[in-house]
């Protein structure tokens, strides 16, 4: 059994307004996944560094982050990220490019935990509908032209309905976790992220981390999903 998690961090500023990273990470500990997808991981503008500090995780929490990033001092790429528990070995990675008017990416990461080897997937998607559901297309293409590894695809979809839109086209493809709703932080109610698994896959349990340092920390609360082999 694999714990994943995802979280839109939002660039690590909580609702009072101030950049705290150290409450990202308090938070990741609370959870206690294996893996993370994580979104908004860097800063906007500048060199874009990471949001998160690549010394504190490594000083003060239990993973490594993915090589993903394309700057110096990034974790992510277009602010997704991927951590993982240290000793997880990190076979492959990649980044996935999307259609898009604004800066959107996927980046994916293929490694061996707990001794089951597989492939995980994080994104953040376009605000408009039309542009979500081209992206959509292009993540299940770009995985389509891989080699078969179970696969586990996570995000902020910021998809609003409930079936249609790139729900639909995930959906052709891959199961979602019934996780909840998960933005707003303070009064949740939107499924904008969510966790996704292909069919090798089955969802053991899931939810939305509701706790007071969650509700502050971003203004989206992270969710989370236990996945084993079917």
């Amino acid at each position: 059994m694999i714990k994943v998690a995802s979280y839109n961090i939002h660039k690590s500023v909580g609702l009072d307004r101030l950049r705290r990273p150290e409450r990202i990470l308090d938070v990741l500990t609370e959870i206690d996944a294996d893996i993370v997808g994580l979104q908004e991981a860097d800063r906007r503008f500048g060199d874009r560094v990471s949001a998160l500090p690549i010394q504190m995780i490594a000083d003060y929490s239990d993973y490594v982050a993915v090589p993903v990033g394309a700057r110096p001092d990034s974790i992510g790429w277009h602010g997704n990220a991927i951590l993982v528990r240290k000793g997880t070995e990190i076979l492959t990675h990649a980044r996935i490019d999307l259609p898009t008017l604004e800066p959107r990416g996927a980046v994916l990461a293929e490694i061996r935990i707990n001794g089951i080897r597989l492939r995980v997937v994080t994104m953040h998607l376009d605000l408009s509908g039309l542009w979500r559901r081209k992206q959509a297309r292009a993540i299940v293409a770009a995985l389509d032209e891989r080699h078969p590894l179970p696969t586990i695809l996570m995000g902020d979809l910021n998809e609003w309905r409930r079936e249609s839109g790139c729900l639909h086209d995930f959906g052709r493809h891959y199961r979602f976790a019934p996780t909840g709703k998960s933005f707003h932080a303070q009064r949740p109610v939107a499924r904008l992220d969510r966790i996704m698994a292909d069919p090798s896959l089955h969802f053991s349990g899931c939810g939305v981390h509701h706790s007071v340092r969650a509700r502050h920390a971003s203004d989206h609360l992270p969710i989370w999903a236990r996945v084993e082999t079917a």
